[in-house]
């Protein structure tokens, strides 16, 4: 009830969206933008908060609804006039990084592992298997392009140059984002953009990230220390909670965990 007495004053709250796993749209529980908007969304509108505090802990995944949340903070947070500092706890990597680099400040621990700017298409070729097992894949299409590396068959040179050329096109994207959003902070190390990591204050030397620190002391430092923390966070299936799963959540948790495990977390 103290809020509401005239004439006392009340300690900031800090509003704290956490944004942990991989991003993505085809897997139950995976980040995505339709799936985080009401957090999102609660997170800047809710009450009067100081700040917004994002708590990352992503491998990365979709460069789309990795662009997507990251325009959603942006827009809400120049709406709202409020700071968004991000705090990286095991990894900010890949679309992760684009998650962190759209808050206005990026804070990790020491050994925080920050970067991966860069993009990665990954897929099998079974038509060995198949020739081996005497059996043929039949595909019929309008349009040359419409089959464009298709697992079932020999890979060919053409699509492989088509891909790499889509690639290329969401890795400058990649950049831009970066460059636009650390600007004069970022350095000009020649290795920045090549997919590369680095661990807390390498990092931090190169001007991905702002410090070193941890959540609650850069917090109680800068609103005091009686500051308030509301979270908000997507909720897990009731099912999951109790360690249950369907086959289609292990499936994406093994998915999940091979992102993690590209950083050898």
């Amino acid at each position: 009830m103290k809020r509401w007495i005239p004439f006392v004053k009340t300690p900031p709250t800090v509003a704290v969206l956490r944004l942990s796993g991989a991003i993505g749209t085809g897997s139950r529980g995976a980040l995505t933008d339709r799936a985080l908007a009401p957090l999102i969304e609660k997170a800047f509108r809710r009450g009067k908060p100081a700040a917004v505090a994002l708590e990352i802990n992503s491998p990365g995944g979709s460069p789309v609804q990795s662009s997507l949340i990251g325009a959603r903070i942006r827009r809400l947070a120049e709406e709202k006039n409020l700071p968004v500092i991000a705090f990286v706890e095991d990894v900010a990597a890949s679309g992760g990084y684009w998650l962190a680099a759209s808050a206005d400040e990026i804070i990790a621990d020491e050994s925080s592992v920050i970067g991966s700017i860069g993009v990665i298409s990954a897929s099998f070729g079974a038509h060995v298997f198949l020739d081996r097992h005497g059996l043929e894949r039949r595909v019929h299409t309008a349009g040359e392009s419409k089959s464009m590396l298709d697992p079932f068959r020999a890979e060919k040179p053409e699509d492989v140059e088509r891909l790499k050329g889509m690639l290329e096109q969401i890795h400058e994207n990649f950049i831009g984002h970066v460059k636009q959003r650390r600007g004069s902070r970022l350095g000009d190390a020649p290795e920045l953009f090549t997919g590369e990591v680095w661990i807390g204050r390498r990092a931090q030397d190169l001007g991905l990230i702002d410090g070193i620190g941890h959540m609650m002391p850069v917090l109680k430092e800068r609103y005091g220390k009686d500051v308030r923390l509301r979270r908000y966070e997507a909720r897990r299936p009731i099912w999951r909670r109790f360690g249950a799963t369907l086959a289609a959540d292990a499936l994406a948790a093994i998915e999940e965990r091979a992102e993690f495990a590209r950083f050898g977390l």
